[in-house]
């Protein structure tokens, strides 16, 4: 029987076994080196250079996201921080840090000898035991009263902010951050639940929670200043759609033969225009919202009719208003 030939691209690791498996763990060594030196309040920041972006960070998940891993062992330690940064938000070093202690542990013993299995058997022993600990040192906040269960919150809040940048506001933050929890309650995801929004200047105690949906003043028209600004349970329409009266060399070319037929083509223009507004006027709407730009002829018009309007908000003030107030 001929031996079966296999042809590899020059370069190919064709190593297997023990040494294989040690030149994994050195692999994950180096990330974990990398993002170890970021942990607690005295970790260094790292400079990242991705082409043309340069990232100032000390948070985990970013480096992990920004360092471009190709090594397939070292990439499970990416993949792990990402696990970690979806399901908590938080600990995305801790856990790479943790899972390179571990490998650092089992490559001694892999050096004196005993083999892979025996050691992931001790391992699954372990989170076992851990678990169970964990059970034990456990508090149990149900039979707490809610002052004493903001107080938790706020102590869990102010430990996560400990290694942060804004580790020194973490009193000020970790009461904002229990206080928009308690809002969102347990409808829907955090990340869409709140909205950030980042304004130049200022101090960082100018940062404040806003209990409703909040988004940046959007591009205004001439008749903005015109429209009521203050509503009691108003009806909100949320559009998808370009209120601008279009001029014809933008997207069309129409061909006459009597200079006549110029005024029909202009007033469908204006009829085209005039039909979504008086659609939206007789909707019963007081505020319309739009991902698309609202032009000046719109503006006006709703404020003719004590209609609020705002162009070009972002898609997740959208979303987020549609679920908050059921427009």
């Amino acid at each position: 029987m001929k031996p079966n030939i296999i042809l590899l691209k020059d370069g190919t690791d064709t190593s297997q076994g023990k040494p294989q498996i040690i030149a994994n763990i050195n692999s994950c060594q180096a990330v974990v080196g990398i993002v170890k030196t970021t942990l607690g309040p005295r970790g260094m920041d790292k400079l990242i250079q991705d082409g043309g972006d340069v990232t100032i960070t000390n948070d985990g998940a970013t480096v992990m996201k920004k360092l471009n891993i190709v090594h397939p062992a070292a990439r499970i330690l990416v993949d792990i921080a990402k696990a970690q940064d979806s399901e908590v938000g938080d600990g995305t070093t801790s856990v790479v840090v943790l899972a390179g202690e571990l490998l650092k542990e089992a490559k001694g013993f892999l050096e004196d000898g005993l083999v892979a299995p025996q050691i992931i058997k001790g391992y699954r022993t372990a989170a076992t035991l851990v678990l169970q600990k964990l059970q034990d040192m456990a508090v149990d906040l149900t039979d707490k009263s809610p002052e004493e269960k903001r107080e938790m919150l706020i102590k869990c809040a102010e430990t996560t902010l400990t290694s942060k940048l804004v580790a020194d506001y973490k009193e000020f933050f970790a009461k904002m951050i229990v206080d928009a929890v308690s809002m969102i309650g347990d409808q829907g995801c955090l990340n869409d639940g709140v909205g950030i929004k980042k304004i130049v200047g200022g101090s960082v105690t100018d940062s404040l929670l806003i209990d409703g949906v909040a988004f940046k003043k959007t591009f205004s028209y001439a008749g903005f200043e015109q429209q009521p600004k203050r509503f009691t349970n108003p009806k909100i329409l949320l559009l998808n759609l370009e209120l601008e009266l279009k001029a014809e060399k933008d997207n069309a070319e129409v061909r006459i033969t009597d200079p006549d037929q110029y005024q029909s083509i202009v007033d469908a223009e204006w009829k085209i225009i005039y039909e979504k507004l008086d659609l939206i006027a007789n909707s019963g709407a007081q505020v319309v919202l739009s991902r698309l730009a609202i032009g000046d002829l719109a503006t006006q018009y709703f404020a003719d009719r004590n209609i609020f309007c705002a162009g070009r908000v972002e898609n997740e003030d959208l979303e987020r208003t549609r679920r908050a107030t059921g427009a």
